[in-house]
């Protein structure tokens, strides 16, 4: 079988392959990576070509340029796709599927945040299993400034991240943060100085290269499930993936690398 061929539908998204990491940048720099509907658009077909790619353990999003992540929506478009009800039931319906796909991912996913990460660009983010940023990044969320309706599955995650006194605070005021208050209340994991992010980044693409990917999505599907209300539980799952990591290869590898005092060499089987 052909190993995927990453190619955007849409030069506003670049998209490529690195080691083992999946890169996708937003890339609209001249309007500071806001989001266009033809970019909602490109993410699900690479997401969808990285799920069962076993070269991928890691999906990393970041910002073309040095000003922004994602500025949010691209005002230009709001008119054209926005205004009229069909048009906003299509842009929402593109964002969510976006975002939920992102969400959902079965294997890790990570934000590279420098600059602007603002509306659009904090769902992006916080749909990512972990948020790293540089020590410069700006993040707000706008919504009550410009009379936007906010989706359930946005202000869940960020409820989620953040706890509810943090959202209330972000959402009701729209103020903006720096990195070092985002980073006190757990909207981002690890910062670090602009020149200093690439290494940063390196350290978590080298740890998901080296890692057991099997025990890794068990974690995040099993993480997925405890925040689900308890009715909707699905221990079995739980109990399932549990018992597949036991069951692996990846994990006789494990303990004999163990035995042997050298660095597992995991494949995902």
């Amino acid at each position: 079988m052909a190993e995927p061929v990453y190619t955007s539908s849409t030069e506003r998204v670049q998209s490529w392959l690195e080691g083992r990491a999946l890169h996708i940048r937003f890339n609209n720099p001249a309007k500071h990576n806001a989001l266009s509907v033809d970019m909602w658009e490109a993410v699900p077909p690479l997401l969808e070509l990285a799920r069962d790619d076993d070269r991928v353990r890691l999906i990393v999003f970041s910002g073309a340029g040095e000003k922004a992540f994602v500025s949010g929506a691209d005002i230009s478009q709001f008119e054209d796709m926005r205004a009229a009800r069909e048009a906003v039931t299509y842009y929402e319906k593109m964002a969510e599927k976006t975002l939920m796909g992102i969400y959902d991912f079965p294997k890790p996913t990570l934000a590279c945040i420098r600059g602007y990460c603002i509306g659009g660009g904090v769902n992006v983010a916080i749909s990512c299993d972990i948020r790293i940023a540089a020590t410069d990044s700006v993040f707000s969320i706008p919504a009550a400034r410009l009379g936007l309706g906010y989706r359930y599955s946005a202000m869940k995650n960020l409820v989620d991240l953040v706890g509810p006194g943090a959202a209330k605070d972000l959402f009701f005021t729209g103020r903006r943060i720096d990195a070092a208050e985002a980073r006190s209340i757990g909207l981002v994991s690890r910062t670090a100085a602009g020149e200093a992010l690439d290494a940063l980044l390196a350290e978590y693409s080298t740890a998901f290269a080296e890692n057991a990917p099997l025990t890794v999505m068990a974690g995040k599907a099993i993480m997925r499930e405890i925040l689900k209300p308890s009715p909707d539980l699905d221990m079995d799952l739980c109990t399932s993936l549990i018992r597949g990591c036991f069951e692996s290869a990846d994990y006789t590898e494990g303990r004999t690398a163990f035995m042997q005092k050298r660095k597992p060499v995991f494949t995902g089987r």
